[in-house]
């Protein structure tokens, strides 16, 4: 599974909307109902408007009936290593059903990080947190 989502998250990035930062990211996110949906990075003239790759995925599978991520796959820079950035980072905390999901920090189909979502969001905030 890790392989193919790698490949559509760099098939994703290709199709990236970023007039103004030239900065294309992709995304693959596996859910429950064993689909993969991917995300592309689609900027707006009004940059608060801007949506990443990674909710781009996540609104895509969950839109589709899904609540749980069982494992993603990210790609940004291909010379370096693209993380989530924060808000995004919390948006998979809402959808993972425990912090270990694997996540894969991606700049080609053979070089790439496997994480967490514990390892790049610790001690996160989640629905847990308001049922205290």
């Amino acid at each position: 599974m890790k392989n193919e989502l790698i490949k559509l998250a760099i098939e994703a990035r290709e199709k990236a909307y970023c007039p103004y930062s030239n900065f294309k990211v992709g995304a693959a996110i596996l859910f429950e109902d064993g689909k993969i949906y991917t995300g592309c990075n689609i900027e707006n003239a009004s940059y608060g408007a801007t949506n990443c790759a990674e909710r781009t995925a996540i609104f895509n599978g969950v839109s589709k009936g899904n609540k749980i991520i069982k494992e993603m796959a990210l790609i940004g820079d291909i010379n370096g290593y693209t993380y989530p950035c924060g808000i995004c980072r919390q948006v998979i905390a809402e959808f993972a059903e425990s912090g270990d999901i694997k996540i894969y920090i991606v700049k080609n189909e053979n070089d790439y990080i496997e994480t967490t979502l514990d390892e790049i969001l610790p001690g996160s905030f989640t629905k847990k947190d308001l049922n205290k």
